[in-house]
């Protein structure tokens, strides 16, 4: 598999947030040394079922705003570890809010526009939930949209999630290159229709061969 030249024929670089553009284990991380020994574990608990709970609602056709899930998510894993101190709610919710970007983010998104690519962030995330992560990671500058599932009140992988950004940006399928860390997405995109390039940061086995990405990078520093 190989990159597509994004300077021939793609208008738009587009990028999933939680796990593609920021580190959604860097909330827990912050804390990770008051927390104690199961952190990561913690971390892990909130990830899956902040995700499970988009999942679970989308199908059940009953919108619920991101934040609100990943209130739910932690609530869970706090009680799935009754070692750690539930008094560290609070501030684990406002790291979240604030996530570190991964380290070559800003450069990439840099060098993207340079090149006249335009550049969107693409999320689950309800609209006050990106506007802070992206406030807070100074990539205000580095992106040209910023959208949120809110409008269509779904989920990604259904369809009518990646439509919205079609209809976002005024633009069509095959002028959009779209890039996640998450596997699922990126089955989900490439379902759609979109050419997607798989973030994988952590060296994941394949879950889905039925739909490939475009092409496979380790962090985004391999996409310019």
């Amino acid at each position: 598999m190989t990159l597509p030249d994004l300077r021939s024929g793609k208008s738009y670089a587009v990028f999933d947030a939680y796990g593609t553009l920021f580190d959604v284990h860097s909330a827990v991380a912050r804390h990770a040394g008051a927390l104690g020994p199961r952190a990561d574990s913690l971390s892990e608990v909130w990830r899956t079922k902040q995700l499970e709970y988009s999942w679970v609602h989308g199908l059940m056709g009953r919108y619920v705003a991101f934040w609100h899930l990943t209130e739910r998510a932690l609530d869970f894993a706090l009680a799935k570890h009754p070692e750690i101190d539930r008094g560290f709610r609070e501030k684990l919710l406002d790291a979240y809010r604030d996530l570190d970007a991964y380290d070559e983010v800003p450069g990439v998104l840099e060098r993207l526009r340079e090149r006249g690519v335009k550049t969107a962030l693409f999320s689950n995330g309800n609209a006050a939930m990106l506007e802070r992560a992206v406030a807070s990671s100074g990539l205000g500058e580095q992106l040209d949209a910023v959208l949120s599932v809110d409008p269509v009140r779904t989920f990604k992988t259904a369809p009518a999630a990646y439509q919205m950004v079609l209809d976002q940006l005024a633009t069509e399928r095959n002028t959009v290159l779209f890039f996640s860390s998450n596997r699922w997405d990126i089955a989900g995109a490439t379902a759609f229709g979109f050419d997607a390039v798989w973030v994988n940061r952590k060296g994941q086995p394949d879950e889905y061969p039925d739909q490939p990405p475009r092409a496979v990078v380790k962090s985004l520093d391999g996409v310019i």
